[in-house]
């Protein structure tokens, strides 16, 4: 009997290795996956803000070239 158990108890040891190395890989993929939408947030964020400065921008420009072509001095 006890040489039918080793090849049993050697595939339930293998059987446990290849599930904790699925979990690794699985628990490293939602990290990698927390971490891009995190990031995807955080540059889309960023972005947003950088489009409000730079319409801003754009308008006082508009501003400014409507005043000086109108030839209004700029203080």
């Amino acid at each position: 009997m006890s040489g039918q158990e080793d090849p049993v108890q050697r595939e339930i040891h293998q059987d446990w290795a290849n599930r904790e190395y699925i979990e690794v890989i699985t628990s490293s993929i939602k990290k990698i996956a927390d971490f891009l939408n995190s990031f995807d947030m955080s540059c889309r964020s960023r972005l947003a803000t950088l489009n409000e400065k730079l319409t801003a921008l754009e308008r006082r420009i508009e501003y400014i070239e409507a005043r000086v072509t109108k030839g209004e001095t700029l203080t």
